[in-house]
């Protein structure tokens, strides 16, 4: 028998999408963009866009993305964020470079990692809070999951990050994943209850999600493409006790604490398939989809938000996916003042 063939990448005009249905500004509240352009130029060494701009203003025009966060984590920094930062400073940058996008950053180091954390980076890390466009300090946690870092070394500068983010005022991007304990001891510990918090990418019990809502009154939870996935429960199930804990006649809105992100270039929204199945691209005649995308990016934010509105939808809560898309914006404006 003859080898399988390997599904081969889609064309790059899938990654485009088709038009979508909602007409809300879109906020990424978590995304990788430097990681999300390099992927995308080694899946399409050929491809249109030769600058990260250049990606930006192609991939997102016309699709509503108003904001993105990008987050840098890495131990040594890269020096590329000071670029991409620059240039989104003034407004005629942001329009000339950007496409109008709204470019703003935060940065921490991984608890991936933790184990090169020293006082070298924490430098570079300080000099970034000080820019214009930085809103807060992360991503950064605990992840027993993978334990890339050993478990006391994450403490130990998840809580030395912490510290200097509450003494700078800043929101803190959280990852935790399968550190329920440690995250919620060192949180209560260390960072006052009224601080903006966002617990990135949540996949945790529900448990554990909603004890840091009841204590944390500005902690907002992050809901990615993974809400998506049939291997994920979790992140619906702290959905839907969000919206059963509204009374009968409040609007979703004022329990629904969450916020929409991609954590690009990870995770594809599953229902996005749905769309694109049936979808041709321009220039493209009769072409279907094969395979899967092989990358996420900001303008797949409204199929997450869809997934969402089916979620509070099952709890007897009336609405639609502007109305998701605008609770997050909002919330975004909360916690990171975008």
């Amino acid at each position: 028998m003859g080898k399988k063939s390997k599904n081969s990448v889609p064309a790059e005009d899938f990654l485009a999408l088709p038009a979508h249905s909602s007409t809300t500004p879109i906020v990424d509240t978590h995304t990788h963009l430097a990681s999300t352009f390099e992927f995308y130029r080694s899946k399409y060494k050929e491809g249109k866009y030769d600058t990260v701009f250049d990606f930006v203003k192609g991939m997102y025009n016309e699709k509503k993305v108003e904001a993105i966060i990008d987050v840098w984590c890495e131990a040594p920094v890269q020096r590329l964020w000071k670029e991409f930062a620059d240039s989104a400073i003034n407004e005629e940058d942001r329009r000339t470079k950007w496409g109008g996008l709204e470019y703003w950053f935060v940065m921490g180091v991984h608890p991936h990692n933790a184990k090169d954390y020293d006082d070298a980076v924490e430098a570079q890390i300080l000099e970034a809070m000080a820019h214009p466009r930085c809103v807060g300090w992360g991503e950064m946690g605990l992840d027993y999951h993978y334990d890339n870092s050993p478990r006391d070394i994450q403490q130990q500068v998840f809580a030395r990050q912490l510290r200097h983010a509450v003494r700078l005022g800043k929101p803190l991007t959280i990852h935790t994943r399968e550190a329920d304990d440690d995250t919620e001891r060192i949180l209560k510990e260390i960072v006052p209850k009224e601080h903006p918090i966002h617990i990135h990418c949540f996949t945790d019990e529900a448990d554990f999600g909603q004890r840091l809502l009841d204590h944390f009154p500005n902690l907002y939870i992050g809901v990615t493409g993974v809400v998506t996935f049939s291997t994920n429960l979790n992140t619906s199930s702290i959905i839907r006790r969000m919206t059963t804990s509204s009374s009968s006649s409040s609007s979703p809105s004022s329990n629904l604490r969450i916020l929409l992100e991609t954590d690009a270039p990870y995770m594809v929204p599953a229902n996005i398939y749905d769309s694109l199945n049936s979808f041709k691209p321009p220039g493209v005649n009769g072409q279907t989809l094969k395979g899967r995308l092989p990358l996420s990016h900001s303008a797949m934010i409204p199929w997450t938000a869809n997934f969402v509105v089916g979620e509070v939808t099952k709890e007897g809560q009336a609405v639609n996916v502007d109305e998701v898309l605008s609770i997050a914006r909002e919330n975004a404006r909360k916690v990171y003042g975008v």
